[in-house]
């Protein structure tokens, strides 16, 4: 862990929605989490203040914007304003999960593009840079013309899964057909094949596809994507792995959204495990079983270590 007089001028901001992570970012760049204060009106407006000067500081604000994504969306936009005003030298958002980042398109008329929204909101607010983990889509870092540094939890993820549960005998699986760039790269961390579920209908929560491409009978599956939201596709997926001949299936992917029933159906559903990182806070209460969680915070201490020491993140990424 770094000492924190190597950063005399680094400043980390925390803000409501993943408290937990920040504190782990904060111990692997060695360098404590500043004073803010965080309030609310009467009426839900969000008040902020920053509690110590910054004036000519490197500032970093560390906020996923999920559930309440709106509430948590609007404390970085105001964060952001308080910063600039107190006149830090340069503003760093790290955004361990980016919402909205599923409208990444116009996928048919008519429809917005939320991804390119934020994107617009943080740029007009003042931030220098975005360090994000595991994007939607990669394209959403052409919507910045900023730097954006985009990290990646795969080689995380398939270092845990070799680890707790070796990665012998297992195929790569992608619950669609828009998910196999994803799982091939998965697959070549493990040396593995890959299969695709033939999903037609991947919004429909009643329909389980029944063709597989590729073989997965008699092998371990894992079913690897970004976001784990109300979980109805992942759970269609290993019922029909199961079907195929699959003998395990395994759930791997960065975020957890859990929204709704999402927990309870994991947990009934034929999935051994689920493997999230903890991009977004998730209670005690909303842990169950078969759920397994990667902390990412030495990730992102190294890459703002890396930064604020104007040093190269391609090593995070073995270049």
């Amino acid at each position: 862990m770094a000492e924190s007089n190597t950063h005399p001028n680094l400043k980390l901001f925390s803000l409501n929605s993943n408290r937990h992570l920040a504190e782990e970012i904060s111990k692997a760049v060695g360098v404590p989490l500043s004073k803010a204060t965080v309030e609310k009106f009467s009426d839900d407006e969000i008040k902020i203040s920053v509690d110590e000067s910054i004036r000519g500081d490197e500032v970093y604000i560390i906020q996923s914007v999920s559930d309440p994504v709106n509430s948590n969306l609007m404390e970085l936009l105001i964060m952001v304003d308080v910063v600039r005003r107190a006149s830090a030298k340069s503003i760093n958002v790290v955004i361990p999960y980016y919402g909205y980042s599923r409208a990444d398109r116009k996928a048919r008329s008519r429809e917005p593009i939320t991804a390119k929204l934020v994107a617009s909101f943080l740029e007009m607010d003042g931030v220098d840079r975005v360090v994000a983990l595991d994007l939607h889509a990669d394209q959403i870092q052409g919507f910045f013309n900023i730097p954006v540094d985009h990290l990646k939890a795969d080689t995380l993820l398939a270092h845990y899964f070799v680890t707790e549960h070796n990665s012998s005998d297992v195929v790569v699986v992608s619950p669609d057909h828009t998910g196999v760039s994803r799982a091939r790269k998965f697959a070549e961390l493990l040396s593995a094949p890959i299969a695709i579920i033939d999903n037609r209908s991947p919004e429909d929560s009643t329909t389980v596809p029944e063709s597989v491409i590729g073989s997965v009978n008699g092998k371990r599956a894992i079913i690897v994507d970004d976001m784990i939201d109300t979980a109805f596709k992942l759970t269609i997926a290993a019922e029909t792995l199961k079907k195929a001949g699959a003998t395990d299936v395994f759930a791997v992917a960065t975020h957890a959204v859990f929204s709704g029933d999402a927990q309870q159906r994991l947990q009934d559903s034929p999935i051994k495990k689920v493997i999230v990182t903890d991009s977004i806070s998730i209670s005690k209460a909303d842990q169950f079983e078969k759920l397994e969680v990667v902390p990412v915070g030495n990730l992102f201490g190294e890459a703002i270590s890396l930064i604020h020491n104007h040093k190269s993140v391609g090593k995070l990424f073995g270049r």
